[in-house]
C-alpha cells in the first residue's frame, strides 16, 4: 500500500481550481456595472479532468505535473441577457454560484485535513 497515492494532489488541484473560480467569480461580481462586460466561470469538471491525466502521466512515469492549476475559462452563460450597457453579469447567479463553490472549498479542505490526519496518525506509530 502506497503511503502517498495521487489523492492528495487531486485533492490539492481542486483546492487551487476551486480558489482559481472564486477568484474569476468575485470579479465577474465586481464587474457587475462596468459596461459590455462579459462574465467569466472557470470549468471544474474538465481541469478536474487534466489534473487526473497529468497526475497519471506523473504516477506512470511520463510527465510531470505542473505546479499552478490551469483551470479553462469559459465565457458568459449562453442563455444570459445582457443589461441595457452590454453587461451580461448575474449578481444573483454569480451570488449562488460563489456559495456553491465555497462549499465545495470546504468539503474539499475537510477531506484533505482527514487525509492529513490518517497520515500524521500512521507516521507517530498510533501514538496520537
Amino acid at each position: 500500500m502506497k503511503l502517498f497515492d495521487s489523492t492528495l494532489q487531486l485533492l490539492e488541484r481542486s483546492l487551487d481550481t476551486r480558489l482559481e473560480r472564486h477568484n474569476v467569480l468575485a470579479s465577474n461580481l465586481a464587474n457587475a456595472d462596468t459596461p459590455g462586460f462579459l462574465p467569466r466561470d472557470v470549468d471544474f469538471a474538465s481541469a478536474m479532468r487534466a489534473a487526473a491525466q497529468e497526475i497519471g502521466a506523473e504516477r506512470d512515469g511520463e510527465g510531470q505535473v505542473p505546479r499552478a492549476p490551469t483551470p479553462t475559462l469559459v465565457g458568459a452563460a449562453a442563455g444570459a441577457a445582457a443589461g441595457i450597457d452590454g453587461n451580461k453579469v448575474d449578481a444573483d447567479r454569480t451570488l449562488v454560484s460563489l456559495a456553491e463553490n465555497g462549499l465545495q472549498y470546504g468539503a474539499s479542505a475537510k477531506v484533505a485535513a482527514k487525509k492529513l490526519a490518517i497520515l500524521r496518525y500512521v507516521a507517530s506509530d498510533g501514538n496520537s
